[in-house]
């Protein structure tokens, strides 16, 4: 389900979303410091975008290796039957699965990818054979354990966004 926009970005909106993806913990004073505007407009706009949804939430990002978390693993599953019942009954038990951290719903020859954080390839196993190989509509599986991570970026790429404000303004 997409959110519905409630307003148009301008300018500065999309420089407090970019500084807060870079950094969530900044103060409300600093970041109407960088964004050129005074504090209280500041944390006004920061609320409304949060009310709007732009911003969902705000959290730290862990070192999974320094807790324990040595493995990686993207799951593709492919499941017997696609009824949209169907489809919704396996997000909602993926939602259950501590160890699975994203689900992405694809189109395509696969149904499902799933991103996993285990200890060991070991923890990973016996998620893989006493949860997820015994879900009834699940045909195939097929695991992919990650050798390194190269990039981790989150959110979004805000030169994109930033070149369509310009463009639309234009």
């Amino acid at each position: 389900m997409q959110p519905t926009i409630k307003h148009k970005l301008d300018d500065i909106d999309i420089q407090i979303l970019q500084e807060l993806q870079k950094n969530g913990k900044i103060t409300n004073v600093e970041l109407a410091e960088k964004v050129g505007i005074s504090a209280p407009p500041c944390l006004r706009r920061v609320k409304h975008l949060e009310d709007s949804g732009y911003i969902k939430s705000y959290h730290a990002t862990l070192n999974p290796i320094l807790l324990g978390y040595h493995v990686t693993i993207f799951a593709q599953v492919s499941l017997t039957k696609h009824g949209e019942t169907d489809l919704q009954a396996f997000e909602e038990l993926a939602k259950t699965w501590p160890m699975v951290r994203e689900c992405y719903m694809l189109a395509g020859e696969t149904d499902f990818i799933l991103k996993i954080s285990a200890p060991d390839w070991e923890s990973y196993q016996q998620f893989l054979t006493t949860k997820l190989t015994v879900v009834p509509n699940v045909a195939h599986i097929k695991s992919s354990l990650t050798i390194r991570q190269s990039k981790n970026e989150p959110g979004i790429p805000f030169d994109m966004l930033v070149k369509k404000t310009k463009n639309n303004a234009a």
